[in-house]
């Protein structure tokens, strides 16, 4: 029999940057992503645009200003993503 370690290996959190566009709630704030992509026909570069709520522990930030933010065990029920700093 082998012996395999079944304790969870975790992972490289996924990291992404954007910017605030509303603060809902205490220590929440709605993060918008921009990311480009390309038209799989045509060419053409288009914007897409993801929003996700993070959590803001410091309570801090403020709309408009440029964040980083990390993924994380679920929070509540869309709260997935904390802010670990601004940019």
């Amino acid at each position: 029999m082998s012996t395999s370690d079944t304790t969870p290996k975790e992972g490289k959190k996924r990291q992404l940057s954007g910017s605030v566009v509303r603060k809902s709630g205490a220590k929440t704030v709605c993060v918008e992503i921009v990311r480009a992509v390309s038209h799989p026909l045509y060419g053409k570069r288009m914007n897409r645009t993801a929003r996700y709520l993070a959590h803001d522990e410091s309570d801090a930030i403020a709309v408009g200003d440029t964040v980083l933010i990390e993924e994380s065990r679920p929070l509540s029920k869309k709260k997935r993503w904390i802010v670990i700093k601004a940019i």
